[in-house]
C-alpha cells in the first residue's frame, strides 16, 4: 500500500531578516513539533488577547536551519529508490513561500546537492549494484506548469502541451519529450537547462521568484530474464512559491499569474483535504487544475508522497508561515488507500 510523509523544513534567518529587526518566531520542539509564536504585541483586541500566543503543529519529521542537505535527504525521500525499482510510484514535493529554500531543497547547490540529485545518484547506484538478469531503462521528462499551462521545459519550442486521459484513466502530457538517462551528472545538466527556460520575475517577496511549477517525472523501467516488465515512476516537483497576493504586491499580469498560482495550490490542498478525511465513499475532484489532474495517480491508491514543507522563523514572515504550517498540517493526516 502507499504511504505519505510530511516534513518542515525551517531555513536559517536571512541577512534582510536580520537587517529589519526580525525575531525568530519558529522554534523546532524535538523532531516533530514546531512552535509558531503570534508577534502581534498584545493589542487591546479581547478576542486576541484570549487565544494562545502560540501554537503548535506535529510532523512526521522537522528539520531546524542547521538540519545539512544530507539530514533532508536521509529523513524523507531516501527510501523512495527502493519503492520505485520495485515498480511502484513516489512523489516528493517541496511547497511554500517564496524565498523559504523549496528550490534549494530540491535543486541544491553544486557543492550542497539537493535531494534531486542525491535520489537520482542512488537509483543509478542501485541499478549498476543489481544483477545481471535484470535490465534496466531510465527516462526522464520534465515540465512546468505556468498560469494553467503545460511547457516543455526540455523542448520549450513545443509550446502549450494538452492532457490526454487514456483508456486506463491515466493523464499523460501530450507530445512531452522523454529522454533516456544513464547517469546523475547528465540529468543535471537536462535540469539546469531547463531551468533556464523557467518562467521567473522579481516579485517583492524574491527577486528571481520561480512563478511556475515544475515536474520531473522519472520512469523507471525494469525486465527480469523471461519475467513481464514493471514500470515505476519518481515524481519530483517543485511547487510555485504560496505566498498571498499582498505579499508579493503583485498588480496587473503578476497577479493574475498568482491568481492561478493559488488556484492549483488551492485544488492541491482541497484533493489533500478530502483525501485526508477518510470517507471512503468521498468525491475527490482532481479536475479543478493541471496540477491535481497530472498528480491523480500520485496522489491516490499505492503511491508514496513525500511533501517538505519550508518557512521562514522570522517573526516579519508570521502570516505566511501559520498559513504554510496549517496547509502541511492538513497534508499530514492523508492516509492512502489502495485502489
Amino acid at each position: 500500500s502507499g504511504s505519505s510523509q510530511v516534513a518542515l523544513r525551517i531555513r536559517p534567518m536571512s541577512t534582510a531578516e536580520l537587517a529589519e529587526g526580525a525575531r525568530r518566531i519558529a522554534h523546532c520542539v524535538d523532531q516533530q513539533v514546531v512552535v509558531l509564536q503570534d508577534p502581534t504585541e498584545g493589542s487591546d483586541d479581547v478576542l486576541r488577547a484570549s487565544r494562545s500566543r502560540q501554537k503548535s503543529y506535529l510532523f512526521d519529521v522537522v528539520f531546524d536551519s542547521t538540519a545539512t542537505q544530507e539530514t533532508v535527504y536521509h529523513g524523507t525521500t531516501q527510501g523512495l529508490v527502493a519503492v520505485v525499482t520495485s515498480g511502484c510510484n513516489a512523489t516528493i514535493f517541496t511547497y511554500g513561500p517564496t524565498g523559504c529554500g523549496k528550490t534549494y531543497t530540491m535543486l541544491g547547490t553544486d557543492g550542497e546537492l539537493g535531494i534531486c540529485a542525491r535520489t537520482l545518484a542512488e537509483l543509478f547506484q542501485t541499478i549498476e549494484d543489481s544483477s545481471s538478469d535484470v535490465e534496466y531503462e531510465v527516462s526522464l521528462s520534465y515540465l512546468e506548469i505556468y498560469n494553467e499551462m503545460i511547457r516543455d521545459l526540455l523542448s520549450p519550442s513545443l509550446g502549450c502541451l494538452q492532457l490526454r486521459e487514456d483508456a486506463s484513466g491515466h493523464v499523460r502530457v501530450a507530445g512531452l519529450t522523454k529522454v533516456p538517462a544513464t547517469n546523475t551528472d547528465e540529468v543535471m545538466q537536462l535540469l539546469a537547462r531547463g531551468n533556464r527556460h523557467r518562467m521567473q520575475e522579481p516579485t517583492a517577496a524574491n527577486c528571481t521568484s520561480l512563478r511556475s511549477h515544475a515536474m520531473l517525472q522519472v520512469t523507471v523501467c525494469q525486465r527480469h530474464r523471461g519475467r513481464e516488465l514493471r514500470h515505476g515512476h519518481l515524481c519530483m516537483i517543485d511547487l510555485a512559491g504560496s505566498e498571498r497576493a499582498a505579499q508579493t504586491q503583485n498588480r496587473g499580469q503578476r497577479m493574475k499569474e498568482g491568481a492561478h498560482i493559488n488556484r492549483s495550490l488551492l485544488a492541491l490542498g482541497n484533493c489533500i483535504k478530502a483525501l485526508s478525511q477518510q470517507a471512503s465513499s468521498k468525491y475527490i475532484n482532481y479536475r479543478d487544475s493541471k496540477l491535481t489532474r497530472l498528480l491523480k495517480d500520485s496522489l491516490r491508491g499505492n503511491s508514496h508522497t513525500v511533501m517538505i514543507a519550508h518557512i521562514s522563523p522570522a517573526s516579519t514572515a508570521f502570516e505566511e508561515s501559520r498559513s504554510t504550517l496549517a496547509y502541511a498540517q492538513r497534508a499530514k493526516n492523508i492516509r492512502t488507500t489502495v485502489e
